[in-house]
């Protein structure tokens, strides 16, 4: 027998009549018994006997009924199961984050999300820009945060923010009143990797200067790079946000040479943002307006720098 045919079974002997059943099945009386005269043709025996009064189920029929029963249940179960993850899914927003801007950027935005909607789910992970990229184009994220690079047609990519990277260096160090790659190359550098999207940045400006660091480190993770300047192993260029969480332990100063960097809220383009997508966009966006705020000092001495 087929669900339909079970459906319509068990329904038949709810309503102890074809029309009964017919209404709570809500579709025709002839479809009802067509499908009961179909079911009991392949089975090749009654399931009712047909009387003045209505539809007596057989001895056939009642044996069986408790299998029938039992499948019903488990249907039931499926269906509860689902409408549960259908509701989860319809709330739970998944997030993908640059290990660098999770800090300073998502951990502060998601602490005031949640405050103002406990009741949202969230999936939060933080990855390098390949993996993220991938995974929003594979819709196992709904958007994520990255540092602006060539992305794939099928994204969209909106800047959030725009900024120069800074120089950091140990908090009691003696610098120059001018910070440039020339005086980092001479002084212990600590560089990105030249595979990562702001080090591409760096490196091309070191090429483009003809500057070659003495005795280069060269690091992935921009938070290892702020760790060792606060241990007195070197000096560092980073982006703004990962300069903010180390504020208390090292200078931020701004460099003579421009090295920018995008903060860029990427989502696949066929795919309309929801509503609470687009509230954690505008406080994504709110929270580096705050911390561009805060780093207010260093802006301004780089643009006395550039006029200089």
């Amino acid at each position: 027998m087929r669900l339909r045919q079970i459906e319509v079974f068990q329904a038949i002997i709810q309503a102890g009549t074809i029309s009964g059943a017919a209404r709570l099945l809500n579709v025709s009386q002839p479809n009802v018994s067509r499908v009961l005269n179909h079911t009991e043709q392949q089975l090749g025996f009654s399931l009712f006997d047909r009387s003045s009064k209505g539809l007596i189920v057989t001895q056939e029929g009642k044996r069986l009924l408790p299998e029938i029963e039992r499948l019903t249940y488990h249907l039931h179960s499926i269906n509860e199961l689902t409408d549960t993850i259908r509701t989860e899914k319809a709330h739970t927003i998944r997030i993908g984050a640059a290990h660098a801007c999770s800090q300073m950027v998502v951990v502060p935005t998601m602490v005031e999300y949640r405050q103002a909607q406990p009741k949202e789910h969230v999936d939060l992970v933080t990855e390098h820009f390949a993996t993220l990229q991938e995974a929003v184009q594979n819709e196992q994220l709904d958007f994520a945060l990255v540092f602006g690079q060539h992305t794939d047609s099928s994204l969209l990519a909106e800047p959030l923010f725009q900024s120069d990277m800074v120089a950091i260096v140990p908090k009691h160090m003696s610098v120059p009143d001018e910070i440039n790659l020339s005086w980092l190359c001479q002084h212990n550098f600590l560089m990105m990797q030249e595979n990562d999207p702001l080090g591409r940045v760096l490196h091309r400006a070191l090429q483009t200067h003809h500057l070659q660091p003495s005795n280069p480190l060269l690091i992935k993770t921009y938070s290892v790079i702020a760790d060792m300047v606060v241990s007195g192993g070197g000096l560092g260029v980073v982006d703004l946000f990962t300069a903010s969480r180390y504020a208390n332990d090292v200078q931020i100063l701004p460099l003579k040479e421009r090295l920018p960097f995008e903060l860029v809220f990427i989502t696949r383009r066929n795919i309309p943002q929801s509503k609470q997508i687009i509230e954690l966009k505008q406080r994504f966006r709110a929270q580096c307006r705050k911390i561009s705020k805060l780093n207010q000092h260093v802006t301004l001495k780089k643009e006395a720098l550039l006029h200089s």
